[in-house]
Protein backbone atom coordinates (compact mmCIF):
# COMPACT_ATOMS: atom_id res chain seq x y z
CA UNK A 1 0.00 0.00 0.00
CA UNK A 2 1.15 3.51 -0.80
CA UNK A 3 0.43 6.96 0.63
CA UNK A 4 -0.02 9.90 -1.77
CA UNK A 5 2.00 12.89 -0.49
CA UNK A 6 1.00 15.43 -3.10
CA UNK A 7 1.75 16.18 -6.76
CA UNK A 8 2.77 12.84 -8.31
CA UNK A 9 4.56 11.45 -5.26
CA UNK A 10 3.65 8.26 -3.41
CA UNK A 11 5.65 6.32 -0.81
CA UNK A 12 5.18 2.81 0.58
CA UNK A 13 3.11 3.14 3.76
CA UNK A 14 5.40 0.72 5.62
CA UNK A 15 8.42 2.99 5.00
CA UNK A 16 6.90 5.94 6.90
CA UNK A 17 8.60 6.70 10.21
CA UNK A 18 6.64 9.86 11.01
CA UNK A 19 4.39 12.60 9.69
CA UNK A 20 5.00 16.06 11.16
CA UNK A 21 3.29 19.44 10.94
CA UNK A 22 5.69 22.00 9.48
CA UNK A 23 4.50 24.92 11.63
CA UNK A 24 4.56 23.24 15.02
CA UNK A 25 7.52 20.91 14.49
CA UNK A 26 9.96 23.51 13.21
CA UNK A 27 9.65 25.46 16.45
CA UNK A 28 11.91 22.83 18.00
CA UNK A 29 15.64 23.34 17.62
CA UNK A 30 16.06 19.58 17.07
CA UNK A 31 13.61 19.59 14.15
CA UNK A 32 15.23 22.58 12.46
CA UNK A 33 18.69 21.02 12.82
CA UNK A 34 17.43 17.67 11.51
CA UNK A 35 15.83 19.28 8.43
CA UNK A 36 18.92 21.43 7.76
CA UNK A 37 21.22 18.40 8.00
CA UNK A 38 18.96 16.30 5.75
CA UNK A 39 18.87 19.08 3.17
CA UNK A 40 22.67 19.46 3.18
CA UNK A 41 23.01 15.70 2.73
CA UNK A 42 20.59 15.72 -0.23
CA UNK A 43 17.94 13.60 1.50
CA UNK A 44 15.07 16.11 1.15
CA UNK A 45 12.51 15.82 -1.63
CA UNK A 46 10.20 18.80 -1.97
CA UNK A 47 6.83 17.81 -3.46
CA UNK A 48 5.16 21.14 -2.66
CA UNK A 49 6.53 22.86 -5.78
CA UNK A 50 4.10 25.76 -6.03
CA UNK A 51 2.30 25.47 -2.69
CA UNK A 52 3.40 26.34 0.80
CA UNK A 53 4.81 23.33 2.64
CA UNK A 54 2.50 22.14 5.40
CA UNK A 55 4.14 18.92 6.55
CA UNK A 56 7.21 16.77 6.31
CA UNK A 57 7.33 13.00 6.22
CA UNK A 58 10.31 10.91 7.25
CA UNK A 59 10.68 7.57 5.46
CA UNK A 60 13.24 4.80 5.73
CA UNK A 61 14.19 3.63 2.27
CA UNK A 62 16.70 1.20 0.82
CA UNK A 63 19.23 2.70 -1.57
CA UNK A 64 22.27 0.77 -2.80
CA UNK A 65 21.55 -1.92 -0.20
CA UNK A 66 21.75 0.68 2.59
CA UNK A 67 18.89 1.98 4.70
CA UNK A 68 18.61 5.76 4.57
CA UNK A 69 16.14 8.29 5.91
CA UNK A 70 14.51 10.44 3.27
CA UNK A 71 12.47 13.55 4.09
CA UNK A 72 9.52 14.56 1.92
CA UNK A 73 8.15 18.11 2.14
CA UNK A 74 4.43 18.04 1.34
CA UNK A 75 1.76 20.66 0.59
CA UNK A 76 -0.80 18.46 2.38
CA UNK A 77 -1.45 18.92 6.10
CA UNK A 78 -0.18 16.36 8.56
CA UNK A 79 -3.79 15.70 9.63
CA UNK A 80 -4.81 14.89 6.05
CA UNK A 81 -1.85 12.55 5.59
CA UNK A 82 -2.47 10.80 8.91
CA UNK A 83 -6.15 10.32 8.08
CA UNK A 84 -5.21 8.86 4.70
CA UNK A 85 -2.68 6.52 6.26
CA UNK A 86 -5.18 5.24 8.84
CA UNK A 87 -8.11 4.83 6.47
CA UNK A 88 -8.89 3.06 3.26
CA UNK A 89 -7.39 5.93 1.26
CA UNK A 90 -4.07 4.15 0.81
CA UNK A 91 -3.26 3.36 -2.81
CA UNK A 92 -2.89 -0.32 -3.66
Amino acid sequence: MYLHLGQDTVVPAESIVGIYDMDTSTVSKWSREYLNRAEKEGRVINVSFYDLPKSFIICKEIENEKEIERVYISPLSSQTLQRRSQSSQLIK
